[in-house]
């Protein structure tokens, strides 16, 4: 059986990809202890910042790296590790420049966006570093990910608006186009890497079939079983009250497509991560928008759908 180092694995994507590969491979992980642990993972209780000889005398087949945002993240564990046939780092669709032309394709230069700033250049340096290390490394570039165990305050906020019946405040006419990838389909990829090899070793990966703002609110309050009342906001910044900036884009999956021939339906997927929520909503790193909303626009007489 195959032995995977998983960085992280108590949050969202990572905790998702080690509950997912646990009963298929020997799943090691790689995280602090400060939270609750995957049942039927092995821990090593480390930061990968501090881990001196520690994965010394680990061999494992393959590194998922989910965690890294920088060089420096990349670097120490590199250096920690022994030698890996396989190692497959989670960068982001961050490093495209919002300019290049859309839909964004793997062989496009990379540089710096406006949107998300130092977060895509570090994500740069370290898809830079990573190579410099490991010619074979993988690199997948996703959209915004979703599905069960979802902390960070997305589908989250609009399921949360529609369980407690509120009107859903939307940006302009709601035309804006999202770009989602479901968490299982991530790691369906990682398998099908860590099983086939694939010859392009960097991937965009995503659904084919984008959304826009007001498509995804209605499927979020369609799953929560909620009726939904629209609101259109044009006199304000767009990140106050919603839970995405003011910033579609698209990436070319088409890669993706001959590799991994089926992915979820984002009903379906929203409908998962509805179900998750409804029972972990402590878990959610909430922001502000609620407030902004009751404060600024809630007494506006705003457009309505």
């Amino acid at each position: 059986m195959k032995k995977l180092l998983i960085t992280g694995g108590t949050v969202f994507v990572s905790r998702f990809v080690a509950d997912y590969f646990k009963n298929k491979y020997d799943v090691y992980v790689l995280n602090r202890n400060t939270r609750q642990q995957v049942k039927g993972v092995r821990l090593i209780e480390a930061d990968r910042h501090n881990l001196q000889n520690q994965l010394k005398s680990y061999h494992f087949d393959a590194v998922i790296d989910v965690c890294a945002y920088n060089k420096k993240d990349i670097k120490d564990l590199c250096e920690a590790i022994n030698d890996v046939r396989d190692y497959i780092f989670i960068s982001s669709s961050a490093v495209y420049p919002q300019d290049n032309p859309q839909s964004f394709q793997e062989e496009q230069e990379i540089g710096y966006n406006s949107i998300w700033k130092q977060y895509g250049i570090d994500k740069i340096h370290a898809e830079k570093y990573l190579l410099s290390r490991y010619p074979q490394a993988y690199i997948l570039r996703p959209p915004y990910l979703y599905g069960p165990m979802q902390n960070i305050y997305r589908e989250p906020f609009v399921f949360e608006c529609a369980l407690k019946n509120r009107p859903f405040y939307i940006p302009k006419d709601g035309s804006m186009k999202l770009q989602f990838f479901h968490v299982e389909d991530l790691c369906k990829m990682i398998d099908i890497i860590l099983q086939k090899h694939p010859q392009d070793h960097i991937l965009n990966v995503g659904n084919e079939d984008v959304v826009d703002i007001k498509t995804f609110v209605e499927l979020c309050y369609e799953v929560a079983g909620q009726p939904l009342v629209l609101k259109s906001v044009n006199h304000f910044q767009q990140r106050d009250y919603f839970c995405f900036y003011d910033y579609g884009y698209v990436l070319d999956v088409s890669k993706q497509k001959h590799l991994l021939k089926e992915i979820k339906e984002l009903k379906e997927g929203l409908r998962e991560s509805f179900q998750w929520y409804v029972h972990h909503q402590e878990d959610v790193n909430r922001k502000n928008y609620i407030q902004f909303i009751d404060e600024n626009l809630s007494n506006k007489i705003e457009h309505r759908f």
